[in-house]
Formats: structure tokens, sequence, C-alpha cells
């Protein structure tokens, strides 16, 4: 039987997701700490754990089969390489920055400038598809020093909270796109390990769906029933159970968590009662 090889990051929080994750598909996976593979035992799969920027790599020389990596890596190193899925955690923006005291008016801003960055390939297609011509130092890490010591007039790279920018004397000046962690494959695949990868990827989606939405129990007078089932259709139909008392149903259904607050208020206000919410944690349609 084939063995799907799949990737993640050796550390960090990525990692730490990438692998609660691996567990909420129900896969058990045997690792030490130092130790770079590992295979899981209720699941055909051997886990790696690399450095990120070594992934896009691995992928296309066949090495690993799939993996869990950031967007902005995929986009940077691995841009032939498809997105299976993705995944909803480790977002991030990679954006442009300048110093606090520059007055920035727009993008012609770093026209002739130096700017500071890990994601060249990437800066290099934006700055172009822009028509700026600048000059980039390529910097592994810590590239928000660069305008502090002369080196650059700005920088390019992944924006969190903003924090690590402010506190190096720099503002953000453009969001060049957002990234979250992905599922990536290789384009050597078999079919066989194909298949494997279709039964993960439907795990996974059942993962997603569950945490993007959530199980609503409400009681409604009878004669609101219909106007509230317009409010929450449900997957395909709520459920409606008539209550010991008389006059009143239970509606059962599921919302969408992005907009449960909304929902809501206009349960109340038509009338719902001892209205109960619940995290799903697969939900198969």
């Amino acid at each position: 039987m084939s063995t799907l090889k799949i990737a993640i990051q050796k550390s960090g929080r990525l990692n730490e997701d990438s692998l609660k994750l691996l567990k909420e598909c129900g896969i058990a996976i045997d690792h030490r700490n130092a130790q770079l593979k590992a295979t899981a035992r209720n699941f055909p799969l051997e886990v790696f754990y690399l450095r990120n920027g070594d992934i896009p790599q691995y992928l296309e020389d066949g090495v690993v089969d799939i993996a869990i990596l950031g967007e902005n890596t995929l986009i940077e190193k691995g841009e032939n390489l498809p997105i299976v899925e993705r995944l909803g955690f480790s977002k991030c923006k990679v954006s442009l920055a300048v110093p606090k005291n520059v007055e920035y008016t727009g993008i012609a801003y770093f026209e002739g400038k130096r700017i500071a960055t890990s994601y060249t390939n990437t800066l290099a297609k934006y700055l172009n598809d822009k028509g700026i011509n600048a000059s980039f130092h390529k910097i592994a890490g810590s590239v928000e020093i660069a305008p502090n010591i002369g080196l650059a007039d700005g920088i390019c790279d992944i924006v969190s909270s903003g924090g690590t920018l402010f506190a190096n004397g720099l503002k953000e000046a453009e969001v060049m796109f957002w990234s979250e962690a992905v599922l990536t494959s290789s384009p050597k695949l078999s079919e066989d390990k194909q298949a494997l990868l279709a039964k993960l990827q439907f795990r996974i989606q059942s993962i997603l769906k569950g945490r993007a939405n959530r199980y609503v129990l409400l009681n409604a007078p009878n004669d609101k029933v219909d106007d509230i089932i317009k409010v929450i259709p449900g997957m395909k139909s709520p459920t409606v159970l008539p209550l010991a008392q008389e006059g009143w149903s239970s509606i059962h259904t599921v919302i969408p968590k992005d907009k449960f607050w909304d929902i809501l208020d206009e349960l109340k206000a038509l009338g719902a009662e001892g209205i109960l919410t619940t995290e799903i944690e697969k939900m198969v349609l």
C-alpha cells in the first residue's frame, strides 16, 4: 500500500496548527522532539518536519507528496504548485513598509528606492505589475532593521499585528496580498496517492466546514416559525419539533459563524427564546 508523505514546518505556530488539523482528522502521529520524520499509526501517512522555505523544492522534486505551508512561501518559491485547499489558519499579510517619518502618498514612492526583503520574487512581480523600478537587498530575517541602519528605504515582509513594524520605527504602506496556510501537492503525485489525498482532503473539508458554522437550538412561537426559517434556512431545512408547551416549537439548525451576531439580532426580534449555540466538530454535507 502506498504511503502519502506530507511536509509541515518543523517548528512554530504553523507547525502546531498543522498537527492540530491532522489530529482532528483522526490521524495519530508518533513524534518525539528533534525527530524529523514520523509515521501515522492509523492512516498511510508519513510526516516530514522541514524548513518552510525548503518545502516547495521537496514538492517539485517529488521527495514529499503534499505539504501544509504558508501561501506567502508558495507564491515566493513554488508558484507552479497548486493550492489544493485553503486551511483558514496562520493568516497574515505581505506588505511594504516605510519609516514613520516618511510622507507616503502612494506606490510611486518606491520608484528608484532600495527595498529590503526575503521575498524578492514576490516583490519583483508586484512592482513590475505596478510599473515601479526599485533595487532589492535580500535579507533572510529581521528585515525591519534595514531602514534604521541605512541599508534600505523600505521593506517588504510579513505583517501580523504590526507591532514589530511600530517597534522599529516603521509603518505599513501597501498590503500586497493576504496569506494563510494552504494544502498543496507535488506535480509527481501518482494515482494511488491522489486517492489518498482525496480521502485526507475529505476529512479536512469536514473540519473546516465545522469550524465555519455553529449549531443553533431555539424556541419560538408557532406563528413565527415560518419567518424564523427564512432567517436560518440551515443546510437543507431546519428541524422543527413541537414543545410540550402548546403553541411553541423547538428549531434546530446550522448558521455561519461569521454571521452569528447579525442572525441572533434577527431571531430575537422575531420572538425566538432560549437560544443555544454550540461548536461543530465536523460537518459532512
